[in-house]
């Protein structure tokens, strides 16, 4: 039997979380791995604190917010304390170099923010936003900098200040409650740091207590739920998947301070013993390519086994099962989002029976737009669309394919301060162009083919679509991450191979330079081979390049493309 709906009295993050601080009050909510939490009602009081700072300092309803931080309990303390007083939180993600971020804040005319220790720094020079009444260190939410008068700089207050205490103490004397709206505005998430071309998405209250909400026709969630967070919560997608929905269900999250790697996520894995896990695609894929992968190609032998399917299957199922345990042996949801999986780790992961699902969505959609649980899979497929979307294909080709369009509760307000770039993707009866490629089946399971802005159009007009080629480019197990482009009508890719992987591969200390660049091209050349193989002849490489250098990513693991692909030559 499903658990009940979470019904909330309004669509807003005020009453989300009044509803989980009053239902959940003794459970743990918020936590560093191996430290002590917080519960739902300690939560609650840590909220009121940021908020009497906030107001002490004048900050009131609409008025913004940054958040400039690793993960940390006190990052959803200061969201929430934001948030349910009116005001407007601007996360921005700590990978943004400090122009980046500052940029951000001067552009959403910030009148706070909150700082973690290891970046405050960037946020201290002389270029400060002339809106900016506070800042505030995070970890400690001691004040760092009090612009409120000429005289009143750098005062660093100590941990738990009597600032705080101060404020507290004012706020219980005016019993402050401020009223909060479906359509207010609850949050401004920028796409991009790149000055200039930075777009701010305006996501209401209602957009992200409905996503929220919506995650609940997808899997059951309950308060014993444990959640491990290792994606940057400035990104919509952990900020909803990873952090709203679970503290809309008395769930509880769990962070890592230090940087994800192998090492850091299987010590925390085992010690959490996650139910729920989000990542993106690279991070599977990793997991695969290194540490499954290598045990089917040992030798000839075992090679030959891993052809017969039925044995393969078996040898899969093993493999599923060391894995499971390697994350902790309680996993029940391990969602896949930020990009499409290659279909050769999907392969694996449906034979090995791990509890994977893929989600999908865009910052305008606060992000969620499709999805389903480990259940009720299908391979290379997303899901459908969750209920109370309207979907629909546009410039649909002769194949089924088409742009997707939608429209529904959680289609954001628009660009800040930018009504041209909002009226590009969202029009005059409210729907959003996703500018993403794909088709619905039978039973509404969306596919994805790739991104119309990637989509290459080939000699003869067929749409050739980069990623689904990256895909089998990847599955080669030198290679670490390719790039699809047109270079001028000539159909190339650029791949990185695995540094570690292709020493070991071509024996570094017994080679020249000049054998050892023979032996790449002759590497990159067989995967160019192996590649057209298996595609259509349309897509078929003509070109590879070396990239000798690791990509530049995004956030979320995606390769900025801009930075490698030129505009076609007229």
């Amino acid at each position: 039997m499903s658990k009940p709906f979470i019904t909330l009295p309004k669509l807003t993050l005020k009453a989300l979380f009044d509803n989980s601080v009053e239902n959940y009050s003794d459970k743990l909510a918020v936590r560093v791995v191996s430290e002590e939490g917080m519960s739902y009602a300690e939560f609650g009081e840590k909220v009121k604190v940021v908020q009497a700072l906030l107001i002490e300092y004048g900050i009131g309803k609409g008025d913004k917010v940054a958040l400039y931080s690793t993960n940390m309990p006190h990052w959803p303390v200061v969201y929430f304390a934001t948030v349910t007083m009116g005001a407007v939180i601007v996360p921005i993600l700590p990978d943004f170099h400090t122009n980046e971020a500052l940029h951000i804040a001067s552009h959403a005319e910030c009148k706070a923010a909150f700082v973690s220790n290891k970046l405050f720094q960037t946020m201290l020079d002389e270029s400060q936003p002339p809106s900016m009444n506070l800042l505030v260190e995070l970890d400690d939410l001691g004040v760092l900098k009090d612009y409120s008068f000429p005289s009143a700089v750098d005062m660093v207050m100590k941990k738990g200040g009597e600032h705080l205490n101060k404020a507290m103490g004012k706020l219980g004397r005016e019993n402050v409650e401020i009223e909060v709206e479906e359509e207010d505005l609850a949050a401004i998430i920028y796409t991009s740091g790149t000055t200039g071309s930075s777009k701010g998405v305006m996501l209401t209250h209602k957009n992200l207590a409905f996503d929220a909400s919506a995650g609940q026709h997808l899997v059951d969630i309950f308060p014993e739920d444990r959640f491990l967070s290792i994606l940057p919560l400035a990104h919509t997608y952990e900020c909803t998947v990873g952090m709203l929905i679970p503290i809309l269900n008395g769930a509880s999250i769990h962070y890592i301070t230090k940087p994800p790697t192998p090492s850091v996520l299987i010590k925390a894995m085992g010690t959490v013993k996650p139910t729920f896990m989000l990542s993106v695609p690279l991070v599977i894929e990793k997991i695969y390519k290194n540490k499954v992968q290598p045990n089917f190609q040992k030798n000839f032998f075992i090679k030959f086994l891993y052809s017969i399917p039925f044995i393969r299957r078996k040898l899969n199922k093993i493999a599923g099962k060391k894995l499971y345990e390697t994350f902790g042996g309680k996993l029940r949801f391990f969602g896949v989002g930020g990009g499409g999986i290659s279909p050769h780790v999907e392969f694996f992961l449906r034979e090995a029976e791990f509890p994977y699902c893929i989600g999908y969505g865009l910052t305008e959609t606060a992000p969620l737009l499709a999805g389903t649980n480990p259940s009720v899979t299908k391979f290379k497929a997303i899901g459908p669309i969750i209920p109370e979307v309207e979907s629909e294909l546009r410039d649909k080709q002769p194949n089924g394919s088409g742009t997707l369009w939608v429209k529904g509760p959680n289609i954001m307000k628009g660009y800040y301060k930018d009504p041209e770039k909002t009226a590009e993707v969202i029009d005059k009866e409210g729907w959003f162009n996703t500018e993403d490629i794909g088709y619905f089946d039978e039973d509404g399971y969306f596919f994805m083919s790739g991104r119309a802005k990637n989509t290459i159009v080939g000699a003869s007009g067929e749409n050739i679509y980069p990623e689904q080629i990256e895909a089998a480019i990847n599955a080669h197990e030198l290679v670490a991450d390719s790039l699809v482009f047109d270079d001028n009508g000539v159909l190339s890719a650029r791949i990185y191979l695995d540094p570690e992987k292709l020493d070991s591969y071509l024996g570094v200390t017994s080679k020249s330079e000049t054998k050892m660049h023979a032996k790449v091209e002759e590497v990159l050349e067989e995967i160019r081979v192996g590649v057209n193989e298996k595609v259509s002849s349309f897509s078929r490489i003509r070109k590879v390049i070396e990239q000798r250098e690791e990509f530049i990513k995004t956030p979320t693991k995606k390769i900025k493309r801009y930075l490698y692909v030129e505009a076609p030559k007229k």
